[in-house]
């Protein structure tokens, strides 16, 4: 492994991973960036990258919409999220979005570092724990029904969020304004009883949530 970027607005995140990585891959060249943009800017002028690490909650990022840039952009670098969020619902979403893998922050350095190596030898790493869990039934039916109550537009909206989109591409690609955006989002939150857009994405990814077809967006 020669080339990393660490992409997380923490500081002390990326020196606790650059210590691991430097003296677990002896010569690797390591880049730091605190936001989606700036990695984005760093990959465009140093090019290829082996890896590249990306904290799922970025400044300029909403739900996985950092990654999907990441993934649009340079779709040969494996992506891996470092979250410190660590459900089982998260990781399988993160890996439906294009990450070659999960690593939660609170493992201990010699599994991070395996972690690097399986990614690099072409597996898609997640925590063992998290390879078997299945969501409950009832879980999973009380989302669909919460899901069931979403209009059609509505249902247009959550898919293109669960698909990366930022509200200001949402209202592009509907033609619509970004304060009826908001509102549907707003509204979108308040039915499936989430607080943020990542739980909205988690929950849809759950239940292989199937946006509404083409023909609801006008």
């Amino acid at each position: 492994m020669e080339r990393v970027l660490i992409a997380d607005d923490h500081p002390l995140v990326r020196d606790g991973l650059r210590t691991v990585i430097s003296v677990a891959f002896d010569q690797c060249e390591l880049f730091e960036a605190s936001s989606i943009a700036e990695a984005i800017a760093i990959v465009e002028r140093e090019g290829d990258f082996d890896l590249v690490l990306l904290d799922l909650n970025m400044p300029d990022a909403e739900g996985f919409s950092g990654l999907a840039q990441m993934r649009d952009r340079f779709p040969s670098v494996p992506v891996v999220i470092v979250s410190g969020a660590c459900e089982g619902g998260l990781i399988s979403a993160s890996i439906a979005n294009g990450a070659a893998g999960f690593i939660p922050k609170s493992l201990k350095r010699s599994a991070i570092v395996a972690a690097i190596q399986s990614i690099l030898a072409g597996d898609i790493f997640m925590p063992e724990e998290f390879r078997t869990i299945g969501a409950d039934n009832v879980e999973l039916d009380d989302i669909r029904r919460r899901v069931d109550t979403l209009t059609p537009q509505q249902r247009v909206v959550l898919g293109l969020v669960v698909g990366g989109k930022l509200n200001k591409q949402i209202a592009y690609e509907l033609d619509v304004s970004m304060t009826t955006v908001k509102a549907h989002v707003s509204a979108i939150l308040a039915k499936l009883n989430v607080y943020s857009r990542t739980q909205a994405v988690i929950l849809a990814n759950k239940i292989n949530f199937v946006p509404a077809p083409l023909a609801a967006r006008h």
